[in-house]
């Protein structure tokens, strides 16, 4: 499925919000990098389980 730029925003975004909140997460993170990074690297390899419904 290809994502608009604002459905990608929303998707990393509230993954982000999820790891810094407490969520493992889904990628091997071996250095200390940030929520948002680990949640680009997460949607770079389809791995977020976030679903998009278009109306």
């Amino acid at each position: 499925m290809e994502y608009e730029r604002f459905e990608k925003a929303r998707v990393i975004g509230a993954r982000a919000l999820q790891i810094k909140m407490g969520a493992p997460p889904l990628v091997v993170v071996k250095d200390d990098i940030s929520a948002l990074d680990i949640a680009k690297l997460e949607f770079e390899q389809d791995v977020i389980p976030i679903t998009v419904i278009r109306k």
